[in-house]
Parts: structure tokens; C-alpha cells; sequence
């Protein structure tokens, strides 16, 4: 007779696997600076130097969050999603750069998607992909023609300096989700002193949060460090327009499906989507909507995208309608299902827009350099491609084999990179609406892919893609290249 082997003993000193014996204390960041040919990478147009490397230490879990024997010996699942260390950095006040010969040129106008205005006015500002977008007017806003979105006018939104902030002090709150928040005892003085064209960077590890300043000489020392309860922050991004250097607007995605929006500067935060009440899966991407104050989109991890608003209370969320753009409503790549549209006159409460992407879960979503288009990779192996201002979905694609882990455009937004458990970067075009390369050379999962900005312009491309294998590959194609063949082309040996 087949029995189950008993569960898993966790002798005192040690309950958590992977962490040494003894007594969980928590660490400090550490720096190393390293040189020697072994951090030097040599490539066609020069050396890459491996300057600075920072280790962010791991938290100890919350004496609470014991962990649960599972008696199944195949069980993968025991612990709370994860997606790794994620950075959002933001740049408060971006210094005009000098020219720069290896910076991209302005590129033809796709026959489906403009090269944002951003890019015409100063061609010199990078864009790598979503984070330090959409600084054009042209840009519509999600929502502008809803009368029932118009925003209320009032004095603190005529002045950037005065942006409406969450109402509570996270250093003070007494909520069960904030286990505790270590501010530096300086933080005003360092804010005050500091370089405004220095970069800030916003780092999750496990249930930890880190606010850094990556231009200090002490870039070990946290701003703030915020721990969390139980839940970990997996996902977390800076609103480019409301950013200065008084104000501030994170907002993080939780494996317990909350939300936080919260304020650095003035330490102030506020929770949505509270214990799931709208949906009750992870948070796996989150992003703010262009060129908006209070819009930003969450993926959940069931298939669902949700547009919240940061001052909007929380309702229980019943879907007001199941209008699909293809005729399988229930699966496959081309299923796009909207349960709330953004043109609903009930817009008192969250959600302002509900859209059923998958039953799978979104891995990763990537908006267009011009902000009108959203990439969307899941679980399921699907790439999707939306008009979210008009909710259409426009394109759908699907991977080699698996899961689809990673999403993002050229900075001319012809193209589109993903990547994921198939060990390949792919290549979409996106104006023709089709894949033109698969690019082979990574051993395992491919987690990130983005494109160099200074070395593309309107004929050739130089993008970066990092695994499971560990390894950082950097790869070049050319427009010409793509069209050797009709047929599929296949890149590989990467430099």
C-alpha cells in the first residue's frame, strides 16, 4: 500500500527554507565595486564596465507568516506568488543631454502608430520602454470623452506642487497589512541636499520595500524601508506627470491583491482594492495610465485587467456587461471580454474599467511609445495586442511553446519584443502584424527583455535580454536582415 511520507519538520532556528540556522536577523544592503577583465563586457563599438554591485537584503518573514506543510510531495505551490526584485526608477528632473552620436534618429512613421511627439521635440531622451513615457499632449487621456471621469476642478490640481496625496501616515498607521516602516533618520536633509537630476529607485524583496537614491555616495542607506505583514509587493511603478520634487505617486501591487498608493516624500499612503474586494488575486504588473493623474491599470492574476482610481472608495464589483471582440468569449488567444467599460456613467466607485484577458495568469504588460496601444503576454502562450482607449483588441499571437513571460516595444514602436518559457526572444512586427525573427541563445526562461535606446535608430536595433540562466545577452537586427526571407528568420549567437 502506498503511503504519503509525513510533513516537513522545521526544526527551531530554522522554519524558513533557505535561511541558515539560527536566529532571522535583518541585514543591511552591501556594495561591492569590482574590476578585472572577468566584469568587462567587450562589444563592436566599446567596453561594458560592471561598475557597482548592490545586494539588497532579504527580510525575515513575519514571525506570523509560519509556513504551511503541505503533505503532497509534488506540491509546487506552497508558498505566496512571487515575481522576483522589480526596480521603478524616476528621475525627477532630467538634465538636457549632450549630443551624442550613438543616439537614435527619428524614424519613420509607422503605418499604425506615430512617433510620439515626446520623441520629435528632444530625440535625445531615452525611452526605455514604459517608464519615462508619454510626455507628448497628444496623447489622449483613457477616459476623456466619460463625462461622468471628468476630473473636479479644485485649487490643489491647478498647481503640480500641490497634488492631493493619500490621507494616512504609513510611519504612523496602525493597520495590520504595514508590519513596520524604517525611515532615515535625515530623510528631509538628505532630500533637500541631494542632486534633483539624481535617480531615485523604488525596489520590492519579498515583503519588503526599498526607497533608494542611486545618485548618493551612501546608495546603501534606504530612504524608507517599508515591511509588510505578509503580503510581498510584487510590482510597483512612478507616475512620470505628477512626478516633482515635492510629490511623488507609487503605487505597488500585493500577492494578496492589494494596492497600495502611497506618497515618499510626505510618507502618506492609501489602500485599494482592500482584502480583494474587487478581485481577490495577485496584482503580477501595474502601471499608470498616460499622461493621467489618478488612472493607473492592474493585471491580476486570474486574466483580468482592472483601471482603478487612486481617490476612488471600493465597491463589490458585479460585471455591467460581456461584450467580446471574437466569438470563443471563454478561451484562447483572441478572447477579449469586457465586463465594465470605461464609457459606463457608473463611475462613483472602483472599478472605472474591468476587461477579461485570460483565465490564465498576465505575466507582463507593456504600453506603446505613443500611449495609445497596450502588449499583453500571459500564462496561456498568448501575446495580445489592445487599443485601450476604444477597448478593441487588435492583434493576438501565441508563443513557440509555454508561457509568455516578458513584453516590450521598440522606442519607434515598430516592434515588439517578448519573450518566456520557451528559452526564445521573439520579434513582432507590429505594423505588419506578424513575427519576423525568433532569436535563440538563452538555456532557460527568458524574465525581461528591453530595447537600448541609444543604439536604434530608423534601420537597426540593439536590444538586451536577461534568464533563469543568468545570463545578459545583447542582440542586433537590422530592418534589411528581416527581409531577406519571407520565411521566419532566426537569430542566433548574441553578442
Amino acid at each position: 500500500m502506498f503511503v504519503l511520507p509525513p510533513p516537513p519538520r522545521y526544526p527551531n532556528g530554522n522554519l524558513y527554507t533557505g535561511y541558515p540556522p539560527g536566529a532571522i536577523i535583518e541585514t543591511n544592503n552591501t556594495l561591492a565595486k569590482h574590476t578585472g577583465p572577468e566584469y568587462q563586457l567587450l562589444v563592436g563599438e566599446g567596453t561594458y564596465v560592471q561598475r557597482d554591485e548592490l545586494l539588497l537584503a532579504t527580510p525575515p518573514p513575519h514571525p506570523s507568516d509560519n509556513p504551511v506543510p503541505n503533505s503532497n510531495p509534488l506540491a509546487t505551490t506552497i508558498a505566496p506568488p512571487t515575481q522576483g526584485t522589480r526596480l521603478s526608477l524616476c528621475i525627477v528632473a532630467p538634465k538636457k543631454l549632450p549630443d551624442n552620436p550613438l543616439a537614435r534618429t527619428i524614424t519613420a512613421t509607422s503605418q499604425r502608430s506615430a512617433v510620439p511627439t515626446s520623441i520629435q521635440d528632444d530625440p535625445l531622451t531615452p525611452t526605455t520602454d514604459s517608464a519615462s513615457f508619454f510626455r507628448s499632449s497628444n496623447t489622449p487621456v483613457f477616459g476623456d470623452n466619460n463625462p461622468a471621469l471628468a476630473p473636479i476642478p479644485t485649487k490643489d490640481n491647478k498647481d503640480p506642487s500641490k497634488r492631493r496625496k493619500p490621507k494616512n501616515n504609513i510611519v504612523k498607521s496602525n493597520s495590520s497589512f504595514v508590519s513596520r516602516v524604517i525611515p532615515h533618520e535625515a530623510l528631509q536633509k538628505r532630500l533637500q541636499e541631494r542632486n534633483p537630476q539624481g535617480v531615485f529607485a523604488f525596489s520590492n524583496i519579498n515583503r519588503a520595500l526599498q526607497w533608494l537614491d542611486l545618485s548618493s555616495d551612501v546608495k546603501t542607506e534606504n530612504l524608507t524601508k517599508i515591511l509588510f505583514t505578509k503580503a510581498h509587493a510584487l510590482c510597483h511603478h512612478v507616475n512620470p506627470f505628477t512626478k516633482s520634487t515635492t510629490h511623488l505617486d507609487v503605487i505597488l501591487g500585493f500577492s494578496s491583491s492589494d494596492i497600495i498608493w502611497y506618497e515618499p516624500i510626505s510618507q502618506k499612503y492609501a489602500r485599494i482594492n482592500k482584502n480583494g474586494a474587487i478581485n481577490s488575486s495577485a496584482v503580477s504588473s501595474i502601471w499608470w495610465l498616460p499622461n493621467s493623474e489618478n488612472l493607473f491599470l492592474a493585471a491580476h492574476m486570474d486574466g483580468t485587467l482592472i483601471v482603478y482610481d487612486k481617490e476612488k472608495e471600493d465597491a463589490p464589483f458585479i460585471p455591467e456587461q460581456e461584450t467580446s471582440d471574437s466569438a470563443d468569449i471563454q478561451s484562447g488567444p483572441a478572447s477579449f471580454v469586457i465586463k465594465k467599460s470605461v464609457q459606463s456613467r457608473n463611475q462613483k466607485t472602483n472599478p472605472v474599467a474591468v476587461w477579461k484577458i485570460s483565465h490564465q495568469q498576465i505575466n507582463c504588460i507593456s504600453f506603446s511609445p505613443d500611449g495609445r496601444h497596450l502588449a499583453i503576454v500571459s500564462e496561456d502562450g498568448s501575446l495580445r495586442i489592445i487599443d485601450y482607449l476604444k477597448e478593441q483588441l487588435l492583434d493576438a499571437f501565441t508563443s513557440y511553446y509555454g508561457g509568455l513571460t516578458t513584453v516590450t516595444w521598440s522606442p519607434d514602436g515598430r516592434y515588439i519584443l517578448t519573450g518566456g518559457q520557451d528559452d526564445i526572444v521573439s520579434i513582432w512586427s507590429f505594423a505588419d502584424a506578424t513575427l519576423v525573427a525568433r532569436c535563440q541563445g538563452h538555456s532557460s526562461w527568458v524574465t525581461d527583455v528591453k530595447f537600448d535606446p541609444w543604439r536604434c535608430d530608423e534601420r537597426n536595433y540593439r536590444f538586451g535580454s536577461v534568464g533563469e540562466d543568468c545570463k545578459l545577452l545583447l542582440w542586433d537586427f537590422s530592418v534589411g536582415m528581416l527581409g531577406r526571407t519571407r520565411a521566419v528568420s532566426f537569430i542566433s549567437g548574441p553578442s
